[in-house]
């Protein structure tokens, strides 16, 4: 399994850039981004100095959108990175959440996600791509690769994801919702002659490692998590407004989301955000991972039985360098597989 850290790009943007260092220190191949230009600060300038600062890993945003970014400069940000750098980048994309609303904007509709796709991967990939009347190329890149990943939540987003995307990106950690939400996508790939192994599964979430053993401790690690739950809730209720709750969504997806009064886009992805008071512990404890490195190891390998590729820890509370830390230390180590260093052969048999 590989792991990423999603970061925010908030000032001063060294801050970013150092916390990127560490995570490839500490043993990340992923570097993502929130990508929410009036909240914070522009990624992709950020992205430049990253790969300047590290040797491997991979950086892209979770999650950009086709409505704010026009495709084509998309495609030619990923290209001139890959040049510069190696092609260590990767586009996570969807409808569109709080860069389009905070602009009193709607997300896109899949349609255009799917065009976009298109687009940015074919022009990322030194080749060409019609767009409208015309068909368009990078004169100047040669060599640039890039895989997009979709995220996704309501049934025709996971089909899209499974018709088109290299990757899908599931932003929460509950095993029961995730295998629903796997099974989605890879039934979807297969109904479109792919081989669905070929979708790459990332699971996304925060995570947030401590003793965990005191009601107190427990308590903090839930409050420094409790705004994803929230977060999560804005992609919920549309689902809600579109399908109803007697559709083939999990009931555990959908039946938090009844308090939900509202969201503040100013405190969007913050601890301590006073929009998520109607998360459920029980939520928070579900969609995100909390506790010793043990409970955290038991529930990635819970993730990896259901296909999950790339575990991606939000790292947005109070903790950041320590969870790295002890990710680098103690989870990561206990994910790998188990090399040894000498192994006793079996003596050839004697042959008459």
């Amino acid at each position: 399994m590989d792991f990423g850290v999603v970061l925010q790009t908030n000032p001063p943007a060294w801050r970013t850039v150092d916390l990127a260092r560490q995570a490839e220190t500490h043993g990340f191949s992923h570097v993502w981004t929130f990508d929410s230009h009036l909240l914070w600060q522009e990624p992709f300038v950020i992205y430049s100095a990253i790969l300047a600062a590290t040797r491997k890993v991979v950086v892209g945003p979770m999650v950009t959108n086709p409505a704010t970014r026009d495709w084509t400069v998309l495609a030619s940000l990923f290209a001139t990175l890959n040049e510069m750098y190696g092609n260590r980048t990767v586009c996570g994309i969807g409808r569109g959440d709080s860069a389009v609303r905070t602009l009193n904007g709607r997300p896109s509709d899949l349609a255009t996600l799917r065009e976009a796709v298109h687009v940015i991967r074919e022009l990322a990939n030194d080749r060409p791509a019609d767009l409208g009347p015309r068909t368009v190329r990078f004169p100047w890149s040669t060599g640039s690769t890039l895989e997009v990943w979709v995220a996704a939540y309501g049934p025709r987003a996971l089909e899209l994801t499974g018709q088109v995307g290299d990757g899908f990106i599931l932003q929460l950690a509950d095993p029961d919702v995730a295998r629903w939400m796997v099974r989605a996508v890879r039934d979807s790939a297969e109904a479109a002659g792919r081989d669905p192994g070929d979708v790459r599964i990332c699971v996304a979430a925060p995570a947030y490692v401590g003793d965990g053993a005191s009601p107190a401790d427990r308590a903090h690690m839930r409050e420094q998590c409790r705004w994803f739950g929230g977060m999560v809730g804005n992609h919920v209720a549309d689902i809600v407004r579109r399908y109803g709750t007697a559709s083939a969504i999990p009931q555990a997806l959908t039946d938090y989301v009844r308090d939900r009064e509202g969201y503040d886009y100013n405190e969007h992805g913050r601890a301590g955000s006073t929009h998520a008071a109607f998360v459920p512990d029980e939520i928070v404890e579900r969609f995100c991972l909390l506790g010793s490195p043990h409970e955290h190891v038991e529930r990635l390998r819970e993730l990896q039985a259901l296909g999950c590729d790339q575990f991606a820890v939000y790292l947005q509370h109070d903790a950041k360098e320590e969870t790295l830390r002890l990710y680098g230390e103690r989870v990561i180590p206990a994910m790998a597989e188990h090399v040894v260093a000498t192994a006793t052969s079996t003596p050839a048999r004697a042959t008459a």
